[in-house]
Order: structure tokens, then sequence, then C-alpha cells
């Protein structure tokens, strides 16, 4: 079993960060070790506080990680200070860990910021150069790429921009935008685009931890040997498909489901095939 690493916030509604991560690495069959960076207090309503571990600790857990399991494949989230992505990417660079998958988290769907400003620069400057691929949503991307992203010609010029600042490939996540609903844009370093648009129909509606949960499939299919665009695909026919059998546990947003092949109708069928 290949086994593949989640730098990032834990989220006590078990929807996103660490928690999504760690689901939707096993989902691939891929063994998920965590290196925690902060300490959220949310649930599918909101994130009321967030904290952040000491950077001591934090690189502790990721030496700790790199000293005894082969990682294939890592990916960062939540870092949300400047001195944690100096750290993490201190070891990163000494470790020589490779196969990184960027997600550069900043805000959370009820507005939380959980990347501070002066942390942004430390990002670009230490993070996303060493990005195999970097997965930002619509606003990290406006903000990445320093413009306004109002169409889907927009999402490739961004997509172009963030490549520019290292990383080896971009996917701009479309998520609800009014111009191109849960459609998304694929940037590689030879200069093709690619536009990823989901199978079927995908009903509009808030659904929590999928920018998680999509970077994690990603970084599963990079771990288990495929190449950027293939895992890329791959991951997208996933995270669809945890998009349509969302549910909704709490009172707030509904939440992907990444054992959808694991209920009764899609096992049976599954076995079938």
């Amino acid at each position: 079993m290949k086994h593949a690493l989640t730098i990032a916030g834990s989220d006590s509604g078990g929807g996103a960060g660490i928690q999504a991560d760690l689901k939707a690495f096993h989902a691939h069959g891929v063994f998920g070790a965590s290196v925690i960076t902060a300490v959220t207090a949310q649930n599918t309503r909101e994130v009321r506080s967030a904290f952040d571990l000491p950077v001591e600790i934090v690189r502790a857990q990721l030496e700790a990680v790199l000293d005894d399991l082969d990682i294939a494949a890592a990916k960062t989230g939540m870092l949300s200070s400047a001195a944690i992505i100096e750290s993490v990417a201190d070891v990163i660079d000494a470790r020589r860990l490779g196969n990184l998958v960027v997600d550069p988290v900043m805000i959370s769907k009820s507005g939380f910021r959980l990347l501070r400003d002066d942390a942004i620069d430390a990002l670009v400057r230490r993070l996303i150069p060493r990005a195999l691929v970097a997965t930002p949503n619509l606003h990290e991307a406006a903000l990445l790429a320093a413009m306004p992203i109002e169409s889907l010609d927009d999402m490739r010029r961004a997509a172009e921009k963030i490549g520019a600042l290292g990383a080896h490939a971009v996917v701009v996540k479309g998520g609800h935008a009014r111009f191109a609903l849960a459609v998304d844009v694929l940037w590689t370093r030879d200069g093709a685009i690619e536009v990823l648009r989901p199978e079927g129909e995908v009903a509009e509606r808030s659904v929590h931890g999928t920018g998680c949960t999509f970077s994690a499939a990603i970084t599963a299919r990079i771990a288990l040997g495929e190449g950027v665009t293939p895992a890329v695909r791959n991951a997208k026919r996933y995270i669809t498909r945890v998009i349509r059998h969302a549910f909704e546990p709490g009172h707030g947003h509904a939440v992907g489901d990444a054992f959808y092949f694991m209920e009764p109708d899609e096992w049976e069928r599954n076995e079938r095939e």
C-alpha cells in the first residue's frame, strides 16, 4: 500500500481538513499520515475559532512521519502563519519531499480567515514553486494571480499566472462560479490547458470540504503512480460522485460522501462490474 501525507488543519466537524483528506486517501486505497498544523472549532455551519499549533510541534510531527514512512505524495492545506509555512518548507527541502500538492487554503465557507495576510508572501515564495500541483479555488486564484476572475477565460489566465510562480501544474477550481458551475481548469508546465467538466449534471448546492477532498484525491492518485493529468481527471470524477452523494449530518452545509461506493446500490453495481 502506498503512503500519502496531509499537512493541514483539523476540522472538529469532520467534513474538511485533515479528516476529509484521510478519508479521501483511504477511499483510494492509500495509507494516510497526517501533520496537524492547527485545531479549529467548527461544525457544518461555521468556523468559530482556530488555534495554530506551535511551530516546533508541527515540525516534530513532520520529521517523525518522514523518519518512518516512505511518502509517495503529500499535500498541504491550512498553513495559517508565515512561521509554519517556512518551517514546513524547510523540512520539505531538507528531506527532498517530492510529489507535493499545494492547496492554498485561505478562507472557510462561512467566511473565517484561515490564512493570515503576512503568510501569503511565504506561501508564494516557499510552497508554490515546490508544487507539483497547486489547487486554488476562485477566491484563492484571484488573489494569487492578482486579477479578477469572472469567466472561463479568466480561469485559464489565472492558472497560467500561478504557474509562472513556479508550480508544475495548476488546477483552478470553479466551485460555485455562476459562469462555470463545478467546472475546473487544469494548466500544465508544457502549456496545455484542459477544461474539466463534471460527468452529467451537478445540482448547485453548498457541500463542505470538497476543495480539501479534491486535492487529497489528486494526491492519492499521484501516490498510486499516475501522472498529473490522469490523476486530476480521475480525482475530478471522484469528487463529482462525492458531491452527488453528499448528505447532511448537521444543520448547516452538506458534507461529501468520501465512501459513496460503499452504499448498498453502488456496492452491488461495483461488484457486478
